[in-house]
């Protein structure tokens, strides 16, 4: 070390260190999140980068369209039917359903997939002074921040949405709170934001895309197909070389204007002397284990997703029965995002019933709301009627002879059916 160097280091040493160490521990810290965000979400920018991604990737590719319009298909599949015993919140229900400015028939295709997309869903209830509500869906992207309770990450009471004019602050929703629920003196209502995850981390308060730990496979086999597009493009082109002893090079040059001016046509016959030699030259592009490749990536892909590979069309040569049992897991997984998506439908019918009867004496706010949906396979209807038909036989004939009784006997035929009742009603 020279005599210079030792004296910047006496002078300049400690702070220059002290800065170094300050940059590395911004560069570390694991926590450096947002005011209120939680450690186990991911980091402001790379959740918006994230949610970027994947809905560039569900515009652009195929592929990633195809993985969340399975989803919705599946899962809302005919149609979602909302109902209640008591008259008056039935009758209701179906009209707040129905509304042109809700009709939630089509809004359920639309929730279903950006639920798919960004893994976090928010609806907004405004409600009129009839009690009548209405809801909307802003995207997950908009969504800032989401200020929750100090001794509890999952009680929400703010979310900030991105203003729409540059430079203006947040829009400011709060979030539904049950013992908050009246409306005003002028008789008015607040309008509330709920908010619904999927694939959350728990003590996080952000959900996951299911297209998250695929985006980059995804764009990976998207540029692999484009690469083998431009390749076989490429392989197809030629060009003509002729070649003779040239007397000069005007003879030449006016010998390829003459040629670029009319060149061959397909087909076309060609006649030249001994002199002139014509040939065509190909560009030598070769690809070696392209179809193994590109299925290993659109494997990962299917993996990921939980989709096997036939619903992907690929049918990889598979036959019927192991087409059928590479599907189970898959109806699984839609069959539980079928029972969280008909949840979160009543807890929002819930709400908007709960409005209402604050206006309506009629409507009983604690009424019991289901949903009707459809079958995730119609094989399962086929196969529950073969085995709820042949235990029907057996265990009547076991009741007759007082083997079992007659609870017993119908608790069995309803569970052949895949059905879950209270017999005890």
């Amino acid at each position: 070390m020279t005599l210079r160097q030792r004296i910047v280091d006496r002078l300049f040493g400690k702070e220059i260190t002290a800065r170094i160490n300050l940059a590395v521990a911004a560069l570390d810290d694991r926590h450096d999140q947002q005011y209120g965000e939680s450690p186990r979400d991911r980091h402001a920018y790379d959740r918006r980068e994230v949610l970027q991604d994947c809905f560039d990737a569900w515009r652009d590719q195929p592929l990633a369209r195809r993985i969340v319009s399975l989803t919705s298909q599946y899962v809302v599949g005919s149609g979602i039917t909302p109902a209640s015993p008591p008259a008056p919140p039935h009758k209701f229900l179906q009209e707040f359903w129905h509304h042109r400015l809700n009709h939630l028939d089509t809004r359920c295709v639309e929730w279903c997939d950006e639920l798919t997309r960004t893994g976090d869903l928010f609806i907004v209830i405004s409600t009129d002074a009839a009690g009548f509500s209405y809801v909307r869906a802003i995207p997950a992207a908009e969504i800032e921040a989401i200020r929750h309770a100090a001794n509890d990450v999952e009680q929400e009471n703010v979310f900030l949405q991105t203003s729409p004019n540059i430079g203006e602050e947040p829009i400011e929703w709060d979030a539904y709170r049950e013992d908050y629920e009246q409306p005003n003196e002028a008789g008015t209502w607040r309008p509330v934001m709920l908010h619904y995850t999927i694939n959350k981390p728990v003590g996080g308060q952000w959900g996951e895309s299911d297209l998250a730990p695929l985006v980059k496979w995804l764009n990976r086999y998207n540029a692999f197909l484009e690469d083998r597009v431009r390749l076989n493009r490429f392989r197809q082109a030629f060009i003509y070389w002729v070649h003779k002893a040239w007397g000069d090079d005007a003879e030449r040059t006016a010998r390829e204007a003459q040629l670029n001016a009319n060149p061959p046509k397909p087909a076309s016959i060609l006649v030249t002397d001994d002199s002139e030699i014509w040939d065509v030259m190909h560009p030598k592009l070769d690809s070696f284990e392209a179809s193994a490749d590109g299925l290993a990536i659109k494997k990962l892909i299917a993996a990921g997703a939980g989709i096997p590979m036939h619903f992907l069309a690929e049918p990889e040569s598979a036959t019927r029965t192991t087409a059928e049992a590479a599907g189970g897991p898959t109806y699984r997984h839609y069959e539980q995002r079928q029972i969280f998506f008909t949840w979160m439908l009543q807890d929002i019918l819930q709400v908007v019933v709960g409005r209402r009867a604050f206006v309506d004496r009629r409507t009983n706010a604690k009424a019991m709301i289901t949903t009707t949906t459809g079958d995730i396979t119609a094989r399962d209807n086929e196969s529950l009627a073969k085995s709820a038909q042949a235990i029907a036989a057996v265990f009547t004939d076991l009741r007759d002879r007082g083997v079992v009784s007659d609870l017993e006997m119908l608790r069995l035929i309803y569970r052949f059916s895949g059905e879950v009742v209270d017999l005890a009603d």
